[in-house]
């Protein structure tokens, strides 16, 4: 059975740093999975979705997570914080592509409304179309 004593004595200071840190690793990588969820389920079912304080969220989380990670001064990461950051980076990848996609819809769109506002302004009087046949170049 352990003495008294042996409860007693003080700790390392610099493992309970990075015990300290390494939780607020955990909580941060937590934090930005969180935000990260959101925004890729959001992207594909709210319209009316602010990705613009989504994008401002995740760089403020990334900033902690810098600051996290430079807190740690060479601690072994835990098996949760491994875990965690591949999570993650899986996560982030998902989340790329559908900001992508979500992109590559929206151009297609704005080029869809583009050339309909193009059409509609055009009364036809000058176009080759009217006459049957390509214009000549100038």
């Amino acid at each position: 059975m352990p003495e008294a004593a042996d409860f007693m004595q003080p700790s390392d200071p610099d493992d309970d740093k990075a015990g300290t840190s390494l939780m607020n690793l955990s909580a941060i990588i937590g934090r930005i999975e969180e935000a990260v969820d959101t925004e890729t389920t959001s992207i594909r079912t709210d319209t009316r979705f602010d990705i613009k304080a989504s994008n401002a969220r995740k760089s403020r989380y990334l900033y902690e997570l810098n600051k996290a990670i430079s807190s740690l001064r060479g601690a072994v990461l835990g098996e949760e914080q491994r875990a965690g950051i591949m999570r993650l980076r899986d996560k982030l990848a998902h989340n790329e592509a559908v900001i992508r996609a979500h992109l590559s819809a929206v151009s297609e769109v704005a080029a869809l409304m583009q050339d309909a506002i193009q059409r509609a302004e055009a009364d036809g009087t000058y176009s080759a179309d009217e006459f049957g046949r390509e214009a000549s170049p100038a």
